[in-house]
């Protein structure tokens, strides 16, 4: 009996064989099985890349010693800035080498809650459980302005162009514990005066502008959302319907729907458009995502690339969720992260998702693409 040649080493417990990579994506990787020395009985199976990303999953860890509660990509899609219970703010590269490039620590005296990309210069703005609010440059790192700016507990913030205004004008919402929400002016004459403040009346959870600027979508708990025009200076309506405190607010690419995950762990999507065909504006209801009995302020979001096909929202079941908008369908349900999914954000120009979660890391993971509206 002839003697058998020797397998190559780690192929006979069907072990994946990585190639080198090329200087750009490829658009399929094959992953490769056998049992054995029986390489007829291989499983061959080609996956469509559909991003420039390294691969099709990529971890991001390492910065946090504490639970990440917001992340996101900054509007080019080049950069992510994430903030952490752990009072850092840090900062990595979408693309290889997926770099932590810096790390704001001690950068509030509390738990950093929300952060958000200025719309048009180089700043981040984010909002802490010290009360504050801050500025920072993200080329240098160094704080721009500081602001005590509610007496409590600010839980998100939102920024927009100044409705009417020059451009560059930028203005933030803040909502806090102390049951206001606050403007103020992000410009480089900003004051530690907000130029407009609301009164809720009971805890503010959750803030988002309208595309316009105009308004001011403010969740509470109360379990409903305040709409304020900002012409006005008042209260015009509310979005009823939750039956729990709403978690986050996010406005689709359009400007004509209004995403709110809540602590029932039902998602709503609202129909924010003049004139809505129903009279409550409940567009769609979501399931799939429990909210768990943490009260954790779950952020949801928007595909951008897609123009807004599909909403994500993480959950206390350690997983994702992406459905598809119109239908309401469960399109995905993504796992890898070992505690409760805390935010997720969309990149902007591809079809990736970016997780954050109370395990202290991130991951970056590609859908498949949309249809571009």
């Amino acid at each position: 009996m002839s003697k058998r040649a020797s397998s190559p080493p780690n192929h006979s417990a069907g072990g994946l064989i990585k190639r080198a990579r090329s200087g750009t994506p490829p658009t399929t990787q094959l992953a490769i099985s056998s049992a054995g020395d029986d390489r007829s009985k291989g499983l061959i199976r080609a996956v469509q890349r559909t991003s420039n990303l390294e691969a099709p999953i990529i971890s991001l860890a390492g910065a946090h010693s504490a639970e990440i509660l917001s992340c996101r990509f900054d509007p080019t899609g080049q950069n992510i800035a994430a903030c952490s219970a752990d009072r850092s703010i840090s900062f990595w590269r979408t693309y290889p080498p997926n770099t932590n490039y810096g790390l704001l620590s001690s950068h509030a005296k509390a738990p950093i809650l929300d952060l958000q990309w200025s719309l048009c210069s180089p700043q981040l703005f984010s909002v802490a459980a010290d009360h504050t609010l801050s500025y920072t440059d993200v080329t240098t790192g160094q704080r721009i302005r500081k602001i005590r700016a509610h007496r409590e507990i600010i839980n998100a913030l939102d920024r927009s162009l100044a409705a009417g205004g020059s451009m560059g004008t930028e203005l933030v919402a803040t909502a806090s514990d102390d049951g206001t929400v606050k403007v103020w002016d992000a410009g480089e004459d900003c004051t530690k005066i907000p130029v407009a403040q609301f009164t809720v009346g009971c805890p503010a959870t959750s803030v988002c502008w309208s595309a316009d600027g105009a308004n001011l979508y403010v969740g509470a708990l109360d379990n409903e959302i305040h709409v304020y025009d900002l012409r006005k200076n008042a209260q015009v309506y509310t979005l009823m319907g939750h039956t729990d405190t709403p978690t986050s607010l996010s406005l689709s690419p359009n400007g004509n729907f209004l995403l709110s995950p809540s602590l029932s762990s039902q998602v709503i999507i609202y129909d924010t458009r003049p004139f809505a065909p129903s009279p409550t504006r409940i567009h769609r209801t979501l399931q799939g995502s429990p909210a768990g009995f943490e009260n954790t302020l779950l952020r949801g979001a928007w595909s951008k690339d897609d123009g807004g096909q599909r909403v994500a929202v993480g959950g206390a079941d350690r997983m994702v969720c992406i459905w598809e908008a119109e239908s309401g369908k469960i399109l995905y349900k993504l796992p890898g992260h070992k505690g409760t999914v805390t935010a997720v954000d969309f990149h902007p120009r591809e079809p990736i998702v970016l997780t954050a979660s109370k395990d202290g890391t991130m991951i970056l993971g590609e859908i498949e693409s949309g249809i571009a509206v």
